[in-house]
């Protein structure tokens, strides 16, 4: 008689990612074998790593997941809402550990450091979001705010709206950052154009523009390093 559910035990011992996971760190393992430990069960006819796969490949990628509530997850074959709830609570868990590192002092030496904290939260958004770490002269990040979602191509936000913000929580210096949902991050001419209105504003009102970051799936593009600042 045919099991009603496909489990990561009736596997292969060296394709069950629970093991592999065990033995080779989580480093090692795939999108979809991460997926298939969170979902546990697969179907009738398709083992949890292959209902990973394809909700992966239905959905567009990690990026695409990580947006869907849990009404729209609920609509996907092999997912119910008990499996929808243990995702977004894992994906919820990966976003609030991305937070978490503001909760100690945080020093930013370099671009690197402010990647550090805001790529994992900006990668996979559809929409831009434009988000300013602010710092005291130590440059400790003190607050982090989202001052802009923007369309699926445009962020809009001006600079009244950035230092209004620094000013509110006396910063010294701030370092502005948005993702491309693109995924390329390359900047663009409005990109250029807006670091170079942001740097015009700190200078009148005395706050350091350090840095503006864009976000990509798989890198960022710091415009100070590009020379466009």
């Amino acid at each position: 008689m045919e099991s009603s559910t496909f489990m990561l035990r009736d596997l292969p011992h060296e394709e069950r990612p629970r093991e592999r996971m065990m033995q080779y760190g989580a480093e090692s393992l795939s999108q979809a074998e991460l997926l298939a430990i969170l979902l546990r069960t697969g179907t009738r006819r398709e083992s949890a790593i292959h209902v990973a796969q394809r909700i992966l490949g239905q959905v567009g990628g990690l990026r695409r997941l990580a947006d869907l509530s849990i009404e729209e997850l609920t609509q996907i074959k092999g997912i119910g809402p008990a499996k929808a709830v243990q995702l977004k609570a894992g994906m919820e868990l990966g976003r609030r550990m991305a937070n978490a590192r503001l909760d100690q002092p945080v020093t930013i030496r370099s671009p690197h450091d402010a990647a550090d904290i805001l790529t994992e939260q900006l990668r996979y958004l559809q929409k831009e979001h434009f988000v300013c770490l602010f710092l005291n002269t130590k440059n400790h990040v003190i607050a982090q705010e989202t001052l802009s979602m923007g369309s699926l191509n445009a962020s809009i936000v001006h600079p009244r709206e950035v230092f209004r913000a620094a000013i509110k929580c006396s910063s010294a210096s701030i370092i502005c950052a948005h993702n491309h949902p693109s995924g390329d991050p390359t900047p663009s001419p409005e990109d250029i154009a807006l670091t170079r209105r942001l740097l015009e504003a700190g200078e009148i009102v005395g706050i350091d523009v350090l840095d503006h970051l864009i976000i990509g799936d798989d890198g960022f593009v710091s415009m100070k390093e590009r020379g466009l600042m």
